[in-house]
């Protein structure tokens, strides 16, 4: 299996939130220039080395969705997005990855004590951008999010060569690890609009499979992306010992002895070795069951969204699962 650009699947709905994507980008900017000048130029590197602005524009589309696109759903996309580099920078040291979108990571470029602090300082800034919401909930959200975050990133660290890791487990953590930020873009942005809680909880639902979805992938591509073509270190999984849904899946489905040779390289916290990995007869299967599982929920997540009324901006919130499910069916080619 390798991965590449889909040729023929739904491109991320850019067109339609151009405007405010422009916005975003000028508002974050302006938060790099709120930096004190010495630091300034750390902070500006890796905003410039940031990807397509997901949350953002998830946050755009769950808000003109909901009732119209105002200036507190640009906020809220700027402030999860500050916390989602953040939560990169912080990925890259754990992962002791060199590349990022093709650029070298902040911890390859200053080592990894700078790239810490780095990574605290955008953390908390972007948890001061949201004491400006005047509704104190806003803020409580923001705060909730930023802790599933951490506290996700903490619970796969602690459970790196973990045998008894449960899928259970892994979707636990991925929710948490990525789901939180998903589901906080959408959901917060339904709650900005004033919709009732029973919209709000379908929308911060759509948001939470849509990031699972997303992570299932990335785990996959870890496996089988070319790292030329991704742009970023891959098999970091695999060295450090991840137990990530296709190996899990591949643990539950690999013969007798393929289990015990997977065990002992994992209780004796030896780097899973990919040839190794690619020579057992269930791999492909265990990462095609993977890719289905993340194309399951990505169905469960168009269901939440009708009820919604038909919009451009419900259309938009649509196309992000087609997007993904491109990428998807091409990691299975």
């Amino acid at each position: 299996m390798s991965l590449t650009k889909p040729s023929s699947s739904p491109n991320i709905p850019f067109k339609l939130v151009k405007k405010e994507l422009k916005d975003v980008e000028a508002q974050i900017r302006d938060q790099v220039r709120a930096f004190d000048p010495s630091v300034e130029p750390y902070i500006e590197y890796i905003c410039n080395t940031s990807g397509k602005r997901i949350r953002p524009v998830l946050a755009i589309l769950a808000g003109g969705a909901t009732g119209g696109v105002h200036e507190g759903h640009l906020k809220i996309g700027v402030i999860l997005e500050l916390i989602h580099m953040s939560t990169l920078v912080h990925d890259d040291i754990i992962d002791g990855a060199d590349t990022r979108r093709k650029v070298p990571t902040a911890n390859a470029k200053w080592g990894n004590g700078m790239a810490v602090l780095l990574g605290d300082a955008l953390f908390s800034h972007s948890l001061l951008l949201a004491t400006e919401f005047d509704d104190i909930d806003i803020c409580r959200k923001v705060g909730k999010a930023s802790r599933e975050v951490c506290q996700g990133e903490v619970m796969q660290t602690q459970r790196r060569f973990d045998l008894t890791l449960t899928k259970k487990d892994y979707f636990h953590i991925i929710e948490m690890k990525t789901g939180a930020l998903f589901a906080a873009a959408t959901g917060i942005s339904a709650s900005l609009s004033g919709v009732s809680q029973e919209t709000e909880q379908l929308l911060y639902d759509y948001g939470m499979k849509l990031g699972t979805a997303y992570q299932i992938y990335d785990d996959c591509l870890d496996l089988v992306g070319s790292e030329e073509e991704v742009g970023k270190t891959l098999r970091t999984d695999l060295e450090k010992g991840k137990l990530t849904l296709p190996l899990l899946n591949l643990i539950e489905k690999a013969n007798p002895a393929q289990r015990e040779q997977l065990n002992k390289r994992i209780i004796e916290q030896q780097p899973l070795d990919f040839p190794v990995l690619v020579g057992i007869a269930e791999y492909e299967g265990a990462v095609e069951r993977a890719l289905d599982t993340a194309s399951e929920m990505l169905t469960e997540a168009r269901q939440d969204l009708k009820v919604l009324e038909q919009s451009e901006w419900l259309d938009g919130l649509n196309e992000i699962t087609h997007y993904l499910e491109g990428l998807i069916n091409e990691c299975r080619r």
